[in-house]
Parts: structure tokens; sequence; C-alpha cells
């Protein structure tokens, strides 16, 4: 999609990475309409917050909007998200998972709901400031999605996209570093040139999803048994919503040497743990996948595993089950693969696909 005739829409959060990514496509021809979506933003200085749903966040993107010269509309998403993002986060706690929204976000919202938004105002495509590439495969005409450059690389949240919304999804970012595009953003003049990055859930301020949960879903905190893997209760704890798998720090237990959370048990309110040996796995249950660059595979195939979005990736056999989910079993164990995180996989910078743990052995 290159030239005047293309009406792209920009989902600009009034970040740096969104806000470069309207320039370079206005100056490639696009005819350029920049939309901020209003989310719901919580604690006390959700008003403020310079991120994608604080009222600041849209501000600096209009800012931005106007500096370029494009149009810009401010779209309340926020019934939307509470559905489709906050719902889930809540659910997946109250089941003892540790959820990415990160990942629901754009696949429901960003390149759902927006995109939607976007098609029926006559937009041809949604563009982000994602560090990733798209491409083409030559052989089955199959859209594909590649790792962005290094560090930088988004790829792991975009694992959830159809081919219908990678269709519509430009990432003019996809060949740049951070370090490039705050060069850019500087020689245009940009306003948020020098702003700092999001940290966290956009949704809530750093560190404070605890507080959130006990407020929104209290049952997910009902006091329970701390066990170690050989049966002997070793305390007890306030709610497993404030534990994930492959936890250390804050289980408030004193013993001779290191204990992780092994396992999260919701039925009984129990949070299981032991020592290093009993978080390594070799096996993990993969479901709701997700195949983007390639069909879904018949047959096993070797692929580089990502677990958790800074987990560097480990070589894997992926082994279809037949019931819609793959059995993943690394060469190496790994440390604690996390039901409800996003386990997604790759070969060489290509993304084949992902989706989300269930359990792991």
């Amino acid at each position: 999609m290159t030239g005047s005739d293309v009406s792209t829409v920009v989902a600009m959060s009034g970040g740096v990475d969104s806000s470069v990514a309207a320039a370079l496509l206005k100056e490639r021809g696009h005819h350029v309409t920049g939309l901020a979506m209003r989310l719901p933003a919580y604690g006390e200085d959700a008003a403020d917050r310079r991120s994608c749903c604080g009222a600041e966040g849209i501000e600096d993107a209009r800012r931005v909007a106007a500096k370029l010269g494009i149009a810009f509309y401010a779209l309340d998403f926020r019934e939307e998200f509470l559905r489709s993002v906050v719902d889930d986060f809540c659910r997946a706690y109250r089941e003892g998972l540790t959820p990415n929204p990160c990942v629901r976000c754009n696949e429901r919202v960003k390149f759902g709901s927006l995109l939607q938004k976007a098609r029926a105002l006559g937009a041809d495509a949604v563009a982000t400031g994602h560090y990733v590439r798209k491409g083409r495969d030559a052989r089955t005409g199959r859209l594909t999605l590649s790792t962005g450059k290094g560090a930088d690389d988004q790829s792991y949240f975009l694992y959830g996209l159809s081919q219908e919304q990678l269709g519509h999804a430009l990432f003019p970012l996809g060949k740049l570093s951070k370090e490039d595009v705050r060069r850019m953003a500087r020689e245009r003049g940009l306003p948020v040139h020098d702003k700092p990055g999001s940290q966290d859930l956009c949704f809530l301020p750093q560190g404070e999803y605890r507080e959130f949960l006990r407020a929104r879903c209290p049952d997910a905190f009902r006091p329970g048994p701390i066990v170690h893997v050989s049966g002997a209760v070793l305390g007890e704890h306030g709610g497993i919503a404030g534990f994930t798998v492959g936890q250390r720090r804050g289980l408030g237990i004193a013993r001779g040497r290191p204990l992780y959370v092994v396992a999260l048990r919701p039925e009984e309110d129990a949070v299981i743990v032991g020592e290093k040996k009993h978080v390594m796995r070799r096996d993990a249950l993969v479901r709701d996948l997700n195949w983007v660059s390639i069909p879904g595979p018949r047959e096993s195939l070797s692929a580089n595993a990502k677990i958790r979005y800074n987990h560097p990736g480990a070589p894997a056999t992926v082994e279809p089950l037949g019931d819609g989910r793959v059995r993943v079993r690394f060469v190496a164990p790994q440390e604690a693969p996390c039901p409800g995180q996003a386990a997604v996989f790759y070969r060489g910078d290509g993304l084949l696909g992902g989706g989300t743990i269930e359990d792991s052995a």
C-alpha cells in the first residue's frame, strides 16, 4: 500500500512511535487520519497520565497531528476495551492464569474494533507504531510477519492477527530502531521526540495491577495455603491473583533456600511452591492457536519458541495434537512456562504463529 490513493488511519497514542509512523506515511503520499482510542485508565493519576489512556496522551497525539497537518479524532473505546481486554484480564487471574492483555488489545481492539471503524470511514488500512515487518510469501501468497530490528522487536504481541487483519495493517517502523525513530522525531520537530516510552500495562499505573484486581475482582483474593511440592504447608497467602508461576520474590516465607511458585490451584485456593528445579519444564501444552506466516501444521515442526516477551526463545519441536492444541517440547528445559502467557513460534526472523500456554510438564 503506497501512494496518494491510499487512505490510512494511524492509531495515535501520543507516543513517539505512532507519531513517527504517521509522519512517514504522510511523507510517502498516504492520505493520513490520526485516531486516538480513549481507553479506561485507573489509578490516582489516570486523568493526567501521559500514556495512551490518559487525557494528556490524547492531547499529545492531537499536537502531533496539528504539526503534521492531518485530521485527528479521539474515539471512545472504553466499553469495548472493558469487554475485550479488562474482563478477560480479570477472568484469567481468577483462574490462576497470568494473561497478556497487550496481545488481546492488538487482536480485538486495534486490529479488531478500530479496523472496523476505519473501514467504515472508507480507510484502506490501519497503521501502528509497532516494530515488526509485514511481507508476503511468494510461493503461497500468504501474508507474513517478521521480527523488527533487534531488541525493539514487538512481533510477539501480534501473533494473534488474522490474514484479513494483516491485509489492512501497515507497520512503517518495521526496519527502524527506537534510536532511529527518536532521531526522526527530532528532525521533524515533533513535540513528543523525547517522551518516555510507556511501561507495563497501558491502562494501569506501573506495578499497581494487584490493587486494580483487588478492587475489581475481590473473589480472586481469597486466603489459602502455601504448600510445598512435598505436601508440607508452609504458610498462608492473601489470594492467588497476587502470584504468578515462576515468581520468587514476595512469597513471605522464610526458608533456607529460594522458593519459586510452581503452580496455582484456584479450586483449592492453593499456591504451590518448590525449588528452582521444580519450575524447569521441558514440555508445554499450548491452546487457542493462530498461525500467521504458515497454515496450521499437520506434522511436527522445528521452531524457536518464546514463552514470554523478554524470553530469548529456545529451540523446540512443535507437535500438533489434533484437538486444536500443540505440545511444545524444548531441547533444553525452560524456566517457568506460565499458564496464560503466550508461546510464540519463530523460524529465523519469521513469526510462524502462537497460542496460549495451558500447562507445562
